[in-house]
């Protein structure tokens, strides 16, 4: 693996110019699959490297070939571009120019830090016996990007598949200052979204008795949900179920004929995965059908679990401990709820998923506001940590051969 050592000291050395491009990032942001700015920043930022570079069809992606000296097989290296609908409110100097947009889920250090890891890397090219693909990709934030730069092939950039894949996701709190954090097998859980209409009869709001009222319905299937989750699921392999909106009516005195729940479904495992849609429809249906109403239950699947290669994730640990000493290096003690589309790619090839903290240094990690929030701040320095994990990674496996 060389000089780990050395490759974050390189990569603390060109922390103002990752820290540039992470701000320049940061004013621009842009949702989904059309990131055109963001795109131009990254195609200007690895002008020079020597790198094979591609765009998407489908999407504003980039994806970046090095080709070491000598053959060997190929590793990916992955940092997501999108941003979200959020108004900042974070005051600092480089804030977005684009108004009611924000980095608020750090993708812009994704990018700054895997320029970052394309620089070290190209600077190693006599030292590299394969090559490294780096996926710049946008639409993570509910769009599969992911999957669509599968489709166009980045798997195959390089002219076979990739041995493995490394990502890394930045956290503006909970994680104390400085750590990388990760664990073997389910990282974060795969998200579904729910939709349960109950058709009841509208009518008058004096007499409940001449109608179907399926607002009282809706309220018994939001609490036999909660019910559903700690019954028919085991304690130790959980299911989150969140009834996030609830929409019914539109005066006191009138009984509406429908009800709506939108939900979010959070499962962490192949097995409730699996087993969720079904019992789910059972619920809402039976609890409609007992007072003689319906439930159209209309279930929508999102990203699959994340899940890190129990080998890879030793190698991320080993590989962080001496990078950055022993202390920096803490196993997360469950998986997180949230979900992440480079499931998909984990899904084709082994390889991990670690947070990296971004915590600013003055903040408390059980206070600061996290990730997707308008106030959530992230500490520049932590690029040089991406960068230089994921650098050393990439060089860690192509050393196996």
């Amino acid at each position: 693996m060389g000089d780990v050592v050395g490759l974050h000291d390189e990569a603390l050395r060109m922390l103002p110019e990752l820290a540039g491009l992470r701000h320049a990032l940061h004013r621009v942001p842009e949702l989904a699959l059309d990131l055109p700015k963001t795109q131009a920043l990254v195609l200007e930022a690895l002008e020079g490297l020597g790198l094979e570079v591609t765009r998407g069809v489908g999407l504003s992606s980039v994806v970046a070939v090095l080709r070491g000296a000598r053959p060997g097989p190929a590793v990916l290296l992955r940092g997501d571009m999108d941003a979200l609908p959020v108004t900042e409110l974070t005051g600092e100097p480089f804030s977005s120019e684009h108004e009611g947009l924000m980095h608020a889920c750090g993708h812009d250090l994704h990018v700054a830090g895997l320029v970052g890891a394309a620089r070290l890397l190209a600077a190693r090219r006599d030292e590299i016996a394969g090559s490294v693909v780096f996926m710049f990709q946008p639409g993570e934030e509910g769009d599969g990007g992911a999957q669509i730069m599968i489709r166009e092939g980045v798997l195959d950039a390089a002219g076979d598949r990739v041995v493995a894949a490394y990502g890394v996701h930045v956290s503006s709190g909970m994680l104390p200052h400085g750590v990388v954090s990760g664990r073997p097998g389910t990282a974060m859980a795969a998200p579904d979204s729910v939709r349960v209409t109950v058709q009841g009869a509208g009518g008058h709001g004096s007499a409940p008795h001449r109608a179907l009222d399926p607002v009282p319905v809706a309220a018994q299937i939001v609490l036999a949900l909660q019910a559903m989750v700690t019954r028919r699921f085991d304690v130790f392999d959980p299911v989150v179920v969140t009834v996030g909106a609830i929409h019914a009516g539109t005066a006191n005195n009138i009984i509406p004929a429908t009800a709506t729940l939108e939900i979010t479904v959070r499962t962490f495992s192949e097995e409730t995965w699996t087993a969720a849609p079904q019992r789910l429809r059972e619920v809402c249906e039976h609890v409609a059908a007992a007072h003689g109403m319906t439930a159209d239950v209309a279930y929508e699947r999102g990203y699959p679990v994340t899940r890190n290669d129990p080998h890879e994730l030793e190698r991320t640990a080993r590989v962080t401990r001496a990078l950055l000493g022993d202390a920096a290096w803490v196993e997360m003690p469950q998986p997180l709820a949230g979900g992440e589309d480079f499931s998909y790619v984990l899904q084709e090839v082994p390889g991990s998923f670690v947070f990296v903290s971004a915590l600013p240094p003055d903040a408390d990690p059980a206070t600061a506001p996290y990730n997707h929030s308008p106030q959530a701040r992230f500490d520049d320095a932590s690029l040089a940590t991406s960068a230089s994990l994921l650098a050393a990674l990439a060089l860690d496996r192509l050393a196996e051969g």
